[in-house]
This record gives C-alpha cells, structure tokens and sequence, in this order.
C-alpha cells in the first residue's frame, strides 16, 4: 500500500512511517519543516518527503491512504482538498497504527500522566534482554533500545506508548482507545492537558474507557498507590494486577521495597505475591523510576508467563540507560552539574528535584522552568508549579511560550510566581525573554565553587529557546 503521512517531521509521526516502512509499505509525507535528525532517518528508509502542504500536489501523488496527523487542523490545503474531494481515504495516526500493525499483536499500552516514555522502553528493554523479539513504538528518544521504533515479529508483545491525547482534529477520543491493549499499563493519572480536558473527571473518564477494552484474557497492571486510578477500580471483566510500595496493601501483587537513593546510586527490591522477585541496582534516579521499573516488569512478566512473571530476569535492568531528555546529565563537575529533564507538571518537578537532593548532597539547587506545554503555560495548575519550584534552593523562570495566545487572566504568571517565591525564601527570577534567563544561569555558573558547588536543572517540554544547548556547550 501507498501511505501518505501529513504531518511526517513529528517524533511520533516520523517513527510510525518507518514502523509502517519496515512493514512493506511504500510511505511518504509532507510537512512545514523537514530538519535532522529526522529529515536524515527518513530518507535512510527509502521515505520521501516534501516541503510543505499543497493540495495540487497530493492530488498528483495519489497515494492509497493519507495519515493525518493530530498537530493538522482545517485550514490546512491538504487537508481542505481531502475534506472536498473525498478523493483518497484517511485515517488518524493511532487508526493507521490500529489498522496495520496492533490489531494482529498482544499489546501492551503504557499509560498515566507520567512515565510513560521510561516505563514503555524499560519494557521494550526487558523483553529483548529476555530473548524475544518485541515491536515497540516509544514516544521519545530512548538509549535502550536503540532506537524508538521496532517491528518485531507477530508472536511476541508489541509496546506502545499511550497517549491520553486526541487523535485527530476529527477524531476526539484519547490515542490509547485504538490500540488494542491485551495488558493496560497505568502509572498514575492527574489533571493535565488543560486545552481537551475539562477536569480530572474528564480525564478519568477516557482512562476508564481504556479499561473496557481490554480483553478478560488480558490484564490490568496498575498503580494501587494513586488515588485516582483508584477510583475507577475494581473492574470485574478482565485480571487486575496491583503495584504498590505501601507494606498496607494487601491485594498488591507486586511490590516495592526497601528502596534507597544517594550519590552511589539507586537500590530497590521487588517482589511478586510475597515471593522475592528481584534486587535492583542502577543509576536511573528517583523512586518514580523505580515504580516505572516496578510496572514494566509485571506487564512484561505477564505478556510472556501470566502464570509466574517471576521467570521474566531482571538483571539487565543494572544496564538501562533511560531516555534522553530524562534527569540527563549534561555536564557533571565538582563545582557544577547541568541536568536537562522533560519534566511540565507539577508532580514531576518536585519529585526530580526531592531525587536531586539525594544523589547530589550539599549542592545549591537552581530550578529553571519554561511555562510551555498547552497546560503549563496557563494559569490551571500555576499553584501546583510554585509549590514544586519551591523545592528549589534558586528558580529562574523562562517566558511563556505564545504568550499572546492567551489573556492575561488565563496566562501563567511568572512574575507573581517570582515574587511568592521570594516571599519563602528562594532566589527567583521571571525573565522576559530567553536571552534574559541565559544570562542569569550564566551568573549561578560564576559563584559555582567546590566549596560551594551548584546544580543547574531545566525543566521544559521544548527547547527553552534554544538555551539548555547554549549553556551547556558555554560551562562544560
């Protein structure tokens, strides 16, 4: 088949088009801006692709199908012309992906709020290690495996990361609803994703969606510790599998214990039914990547044996790398670490910064934060923000990005948070552009001192403006 992708530059875009290449079919694509590294991966796949939207053109091209992805909207020419002509038929991503790669595959579905990226590698992870041969679509840069996208053969788990998010502008139900789970994978759920969703009810109810189709031969492995996931339990229709670190919970089947953080490293044990399952030594940080460990074990343990996970090996858990953009160092000194973390809600912040407190001991911490996400740039969860900053020792906030999209009473407002701030004791600074916040990391680096060591930490789902790349290459 002759697949066209309509948004093909986007990580998720790009990586579904090579899944679907490596299944046999003919894909190219169009986007705004086509720029390394994908620009160089695609075309290494035998992809083409164009440069801009034009509907003359598409029509020319004739393809089979048109992928429309969820960052396309109307107004778009290519998207007018396949809306009048009904020339060539199209799909959403996750109904292309439905379609021609998971409705043939035992699927396991990450999702949650957080994690989802981690906990979907460390699962495609454990499932090569133990010598299968998973496919596996991850949603960001992962070190292992190799690579984001994998196709692996039809009688092994296919891993998908899954998105709360919509599919398509025509198509409003959450990513995960087409994916097929055989095992659901939830990590935890909070209010996010302030421009779809209404409220944590809101979001609740499209989890509890995802619930309902998974299969009673397959199973969900959830987070009995978060009280939300709680509230959509129990389900009487397929196996559910709980995973908690609280020594209270009875009906957890698999459990967290004695986990342990400081500059050596992290240290955890996991057990099954109250059978010792396995100790766990590696350097990701933070218990949040122990819970991550916790669940992609049991998922993975259950895809290959339902009957005993246990026979999953979890040694090679001491080699996993993570994912790029994930608490990733990048400069480590005695006077000075720079660590570049995905981190846009709340939750995450304060709980990489309370993980920064143990694996760096006595350094001054200086949290710099870019209020970019759809969510993260307005003023719904500003409380939650500057609760978590306020973990930080030093904040420099960034400019929030589109600002003139919004009004001001819906903006966050980094010079309120900048000043309440200060109102409890930390150093915070509200910059108004990029250059601005450049600027005064680069003075925390100046008094950065062995006596007086620092720790700088940047927190955005983008680029902040192109400024964690500058300051890095400047200090290190």
């Amino acid at each position: 088949m002759r697949i066209y992708f309509l948004g093909i530059a986007g990580t998720a875009m790009g990586n579904a088009a090579l899944l679907l290449r490596a299944a046999g079919h003919e894909v190219s694509g169009a986007d705004q801006g086509v720029y390394p590294p994908m620009s160089e991966v695609l075309a290494a796949a035998g992809i083409r692709f164009f440069e801009g939207y034009d509907a003359a053109r598409l029509a020319q091209h004739a393809p089979d199908l048109v992928v429309v992805g969820n960052a396309m909207s109307r107004g778009n020419p290519e998207v007018e012309w396949l809306l009048e002509t009904r020339a060539i038929p199209f799909r959403s991503l996750p109904g292309i992906l439905h379609d021609h790669v998971l409705s043939r595959r035992r699927n396991i579905v990450v999702a949650g709020t957080h994690g989802k990226t981690t906990t979907t590698s460390l699962t495609a992870f454990l499932l090569r290690a133990n010598g299968r041969d998973p496919g596996f679509l991850i949603g960001g840069v992962p070190l292992d495996p190799p690579v984001g996208t994998f196709l692996g053969t039809e009688v092994d788990p296919f891993v998908i990361e899954g998105d709360e998010y919509d599919s398509a502008f025509f198509d409003k139900r959450s990513k995960f609803i087409h994916y097929a789970p055989h095992v659901a994978v939830l990590n935890n759920l909070e209010f996010d994703h302030a421009d779809i969703f209404r409220d944590l009810a809101d979001i609740q109810r499209t989890f509890s969606h995802l619930l309902r189709i998974v299969p009673r031969n397959g199973f969900v492995v959830w987070n009995a510790d978060d009280a939300n996931l709680g509230a959509l339990m129990p389900v009487s229709w397929t196996r559910m599998v709980a995973v908690s670190a609280d020594p209270a919970r009875a009906d957890a089947a698999t459990r967290i214990d004695e986990f342990r953080e400081g500059p050596e490293g992290v240290s955890f044990r996991l057990s099954w039914q109250g059978r010792p399952w396995g100790e766990v030594r590696w350097a990701l940080p933070g218990f949040f990547n122990a819970r991550n460990a916790a669940m992609a074990a049991t998922a993975a343990g259950l895809a290959l044996f339902p009957n005993d996970p246990t026979r999953l090996d979890l040694s090679a858990l001491a080699q996993f790398r993570g994912v790029r953009r994930r608490q990733e160092i990048l400069v480590n000194r005695p006077d000075l670490v720079v660590i570049e973390d995905f981190g846009h809600h709340p939750t995450a912040i304060r709980e990489t910064v309370h993980s920064l407190r143990a694996r760096f001991p006595g350094r001054v911490i200086t949290a710099a934060f870019e209020p970019r996400s759809n969510t993260a740039r307005t003023k719904v969860l500003q409380a939650g923000f500057l609760d978590a900053l306020a973990e930080a020792d030093r904040v420099i906030l960034g400019a929030v990005n589109r600002a003139d999209k919004l009004g001001a009473d819906q903006r966050f407002d980094t010079a309120e948070v900048a000043a309440t701030l200060r109102g409890r004791g930390r150093d915070a600074h509200a910059s108004a552009s990029a250059a601005e916040a450049l600027a005064t990391l680069e003075r925390v680096a100046a008094v950065a001192t062995v006596a007086a060591p620092q720790l700088v930490v940047f927190f955005s789902n983008g680029s902040f403006d192109g400024i964690i790349g500058r300051f890095a290459a400047a200090v290190r």
